[in-house]
């Protein structure tokens, strides 16, 4: 699971990337998944590794701004894939409501990169939502390496 949701990810943008900006044109769709935003849903490796695909893309975005290369994260929730089979369950066990088709999924992921959304998650009703997401992880920036511990621990120093 690590090999392909990250390693092999990882070198697979690596290898068109540089060709892309030679070109000053390009488009690279990695598809991460809700757990990434939601890890308790699913396994810790699995989520993880789809973090990672959020973390690099968003990474991307800026080590590519100006060079005419577009990149985008696809976030689903739950889809009709056979890999439910593959992984040993079934998608006729989950909540018809929460299962999206791979159709789908895929046209509101393309239309998601026609309005130049960095991060696109299809079934997600009002975009608002993850723009309040974005702004709240945003904000804590300038506190995430400091000097000196918080306050809040107690220790003078």
């Amino acid at each position: 699971m690590i090999y392909l949701n990250v390693t092999a990810l990882t070198r697979l943008a690596l290898a068109a990337l540089p060709g892309f900006v030679a070109r000053k044109n390009g488009v690279l769709i990695n598809i991460a998944s809700i757990v990434a935003l939601a890890p308790e849903l699913l396994n810790g490796t699995y989520s993880g590794t789809k973090a990672y695909v959020v973390n690099f893309t968003q990474a991307l975005k800026s080590e590519l701004e100006g060079k005419g290369v577009t990149v985008q994260a696809v976030l689903p929730g739950a889809t009709a894939t056979p890999l439910w089979e593959k992984a040993g369950g079934s998608v006729e066990e989950l909540p018809k409501e929460i299962v999206m088709t791979a159709e789908d999924m895929v046209d509101a992921s393309l239309a998601g990169l026609d309005q130049h959304e960095l991060i696109t998650i299809p079934s997600l009703p009002n975009l608002a939502d993850w723009d309040r997401y974005e702004a709240a992880r945003k904000a804590l920036g300038p506190n995430l390496s400091r000097r000196k511990p918080a306050d809040r621990y107690g220790i003078e120093g």
